[in-house]
């Protein structure tokens, strides 16, 4: 892992995208902050950029740095959630212009899985994070089901888990108010 890490936080310093395992599925993943690498991810998953992506971090303590204000029940969401638990936020800021929702909106996970932890750790920016597949396609389940088409576009794989077969299944979403309003968008 020690390899794989080193390899990809190179990649995202230079502005490239990686792919990558996660506490979810396996996702396409870039500087956060880098708008050009934003773009490149993207355009190869020929997604319109009104639609945004989420974001990894690897700890609570920087919500406040990418948004205006966190909802105190956030804390409280992030500490009982019993599976990965994207949330999305209104006002997000710090972030690449490209990667927030039209509203100003962006989702935020804090990754416990090993790697994507330690990744957004030692990066000490938030790392993009979205599904390894053409947008509209299957998310794959796991490394063998991703599409050479992306597999060769990234700028990095990693190899760690990708001989893991278990079908992975995609975080529960939750939109949170300023004033702490809840609605779920996925379980």
């Amino acid at each position: 892992m020690h390899d794989d890490l080193k390899n990809a936080l190179n990649v995202l310093y230079k502005g490239g995208i990686i792919l990558y395992p996660t506490d979810t599925i396996w996702g396409i993943g870039c500087d956060a902050t880098n708008a050009n690498a934003v773009k490149r991810i993207y355009d190869l998953k020929q997604r319109a950029d009104s639609k945004s992506m989420l974001i990894l971090i690897d700890n609570d303590a920087k919500l406040n740095s990418y948004l205006s204000e966190v909802p105190e029940i956030a804390y409280d969401l992030i500490d009982l959630a019993d599976k990965p638990l994207t949330i999305i936020y209104d006002g997000a800021k710090n972030l690449a212009h490209n990667l927030i929702a039209e509203d100003g909106s962006i989702g935020i996970r804090i990754t416990n899985e090993p790697f994507s932890k330690q990744l957004c750790n030692q990066f000490k920016k938030p790392i993009v994070s979205t599904s390894a597949n053409i947008s509209g396609q299957s998310s794959p389940g796991h490394f063998g089901e991703i599409s050479n088409n992306i597999i060769s576009a990234v700028d990095y794989v990693v190899t760690y888990r990708q001989d893991e077969t278990t079908i992975a299944k995609p975080s529960g979403i939750i939109k949170l108010g300023v004033n702490g309003e809840i609605k779920v968008i996925r379980q």
